[in-house]
């Protein structure tokens, strides 16, 4: 869809022409007083050193010591003003001497052939001050013009700037065509775009378009594209700030920020603001900080004013973006506000499908890569791991010398994107290898052999990110809901590695340490969120403030059904490969010898008659 009008908001040349010549006013003047300030420093540090080392060249002695010298003409000029009296002798040396009130020391000097001048001090003492009054004016103007400058609600203060980002049409647009796997998020933006390119049909019916839109999914999903996207449809200026950007060590510096960045907003209407992880300044607020002194609850405020300024006639829309919508303070959410949340999920299969069509245009792929068979394998992906899964499968293809992406660099960047790149630098022994080899084998019979079970897609024993194994396990299907036999199958399955090791070796060692934490983890929550354990249908949980509502002794019934579940996956886990122990062994000699073993070769090697 492109704009049916495009924007003519923009500044016209002669303004960009107006505002250059503003800047280079501006910066003149600023180097202008920087030099100035420069010169003055230096003139009181050439006076002070003057006067220091002219003290450092003078010599205090008696008035009979000087009147003696020069008798003996070892003078040469003498300064007097009043009465101090600076004479000069004839090896250059200085001397300082005062007389007495009404002494006379002039003919005396004189007729010992010293030439004297008497310095009344008006006029230089006249002079000196005025050009210390000068002085001091110039250094408070100098100190009053900084000041102004770095004023924290000043326009020009580089503390109070906005740091938003503007994208308009002089970049190249991001439309909805090029966003995929947020379908239902697309519907529930078509209305924004349409208040932005058409607003007076709305606003002529007396219709008010939502100020903020909040969006609401988990990292990767495509928050930030789709607002761009809005904005790429309806043609306005896109303004892009994070969330941390407000927060500063000196308070009143984020609302100042705020204001700056929606007055820019104003002057660009209409437009798009666009605040990435809002969670950073609009927190719950609390008690904590009654004195209304705290950086973010300031932020927060000022957030709130300027979102309560918009009318009817404000075209600017407040998108939002954030993975904790449960730490948001209520006054962000209510009508008037963040009124209208969309929620941006995972993609299913099909939109996954949407996905990689849309990253993988441009890229040279084989024709007989089945892209359908990629989103099959990669649920759970958000919309930013399938583009660096292609992105890898390119870099991949490069390095090995091909010209084509191949299904062999597809599947190799699913587990780089899983559980990150093949570390072949790692040195492991024959022993260790082995213990490996049997771990992920455990791993996957165990899996394959529970009812219902997800299909195994690959078994490796080759090292990984922080794993020196993985086994990897995808659904057929997107699922949303979860029973409790499966909840027990996946705990099994987790297992299987650990009572492979038991079982073949007689030992463990701690490669299972992430298995039983997630074991643990799945246990805890059937027991205190899903209702899933003879304790009843009841949420056993902390509170949002960290407060404890549970008694010890619910707690120790608690630690025990969560321990008796885990036991339980285990029992399963041991029975399994007892029973198909000779399978064990046959799959893992082959795999220490392999490497690698996909699906169906895993399959047709554990169901072999």
């Amino acid at each position: 869809m492109k704009p049916s009008q495009p924007n003519n908001r923009e500044p016209k040349p002669a303004q960009k022409a107006s505002r250059k010549y503003s800047r280079l006013i501006r910066y003149g003047v600023s180097a202008f007083f920087i030099l100035f300030g420069i010169a003055i420093l230096g003139f009181v540090a050439i006076r002070v050193g003057n006067f220091t080392s002219a003290r450092d060249r003078t010599v205090d002695k008696p008035i009979t010591d000087v009147l003696n010298m020069a008798d003996q003409h070892k003078i040469k000029t003498a300064l007097i003003s009043g009465n101090v009296i600076l004479a000069t002798g004839t090896n250059g040396q200085k001397y300082q001497t005062y007389k007495e009130d009404g002494q006379t020391v002039t003919d005396s000097l004189r007729h010992d052939g010293v030439t004297v001048t008497i310095d009344s001090g008006q006029t230089d003492q006249w002079t000196q001050g005025l050009i210390d009054l000068v002085l001091i004016a110039l250094i408070v103007g100098s100190i009053y013009f900084l000041l102004r400058r770095t004023s924290m609600g000043g326009r020009a203060s580089p503390f109070a700037r906005s740091k938003a980002k503007r994208f308009n049409e002089s970049r190249p647009s991001i439309l909805f065509k090029d966003v995929a796997g947020v379908e239902e998020a697309k519907i529930e933006l078509e209305e924004i775009v349409d208040f932005l390119k058409h607003p007076t049909r709305f606003i002529d019916i007396g219709a008010r378009i939502p100020k903020g839109v909040l969006l609401v999914g988990a990292p990767g999903t495509g928050k930030t594209l789709i607002s761009r996207a809005v904005a790429g449809e309806a043609g306005v200026s896109f303004f892009s700030v994070s969330g941390s950007e407000f927060v500063e060590m000196f308070v009143g510096v984020g609302a100042a920020r705020v204001r700056d960045l929606f007055k820019d907003a104003r002057e660009h209407a209409p437009c798009i603001v666009f605040i990435d992880e809002i969670d950073a300044v609009g927190r719950h607020r609390n008690n904590a900080n009654a004195g209304g002194n705290d950086e973010r609850e300031q932020t927060l405020n000022q957030l709130l004013v300027e979102m309560d300024g918009f009318d009817k006639q404000t075209n600017i829309v407040v998108i939002a973006a954030t993975n904790r919508p449960d730490v948001l303070d209520s006054a962000l959410l209510r009508p008037g506000r963040f009124d209208r949340q969309v929620v941006l999920d995972k993609p299913d299969i099909r939109g996954r499908l949407a996905i990689l069509e849309v990253h993988a245009r441009g890229k040279p792929i084989e024709s007989d890569v089945a892209l359908n068979e990629l989103a099959r394998q990669t649920a759970g992906f958000s919309g930013a791991d399938l583009a660096n899964l292609l992105n890898e499968a390119a870099l991949l293809t490069a390095r090995r010398g091909k010209k084509l992406i191949a299904m062999p660099e597809l599947e190799e960047s699913i587990l780089r994107v899983m559980a990150g790149p093949e570390r072949k630098s790692r040195l492991i022994t024959e022993a260790e290898k082995s213990i490996i080899a049997y771990h992920e084998v455990g791993h996957a019979i165990v899996m394959r052999s529970m009812p219902g079970a997800d299909p195994v897609r690959k078994v490796q024993a080759i090292a990984r990110g922080m794993a020196l194994g993985i086994t990897v396990q995808a659904p057929s299907e997107d699922r949303y809901l979860m029973r409790r036999s499966e909840l027990l199958a996946k705990m099994a399955g987790a297992m299987g590695g650990r009572a492979a090791e038991e079982l073949v070796f007689g030992d463990i060692t701690t490669g299972a340490s992430q298995d039983i934490e997630y074991v643990t983890t799945v246990a805890r929550r059937m027991v205190c969120e899903f209702g899933m354990s003879p304790l009843g249908n009841v949420a056993l949980k902390l509170e949002p403030d960290g407060s404890n509502p549970i008694s010890p002794e619910t707690a120790a019934k608690i630690d025990k059904e969560i321990s008796f579940l885990v036991e339980q996956a285990y029992d399963t886990a041991i029975k399994i490969l007892s029973e198909r122990k000779d399978k064990l062994i046959v799959i893992s000699e082959h795999l220490i010898q392999v490497e690698t073993i996909d699906g169906v070769e895993l399959d047709a090697m554990l169901f072999a008659a």
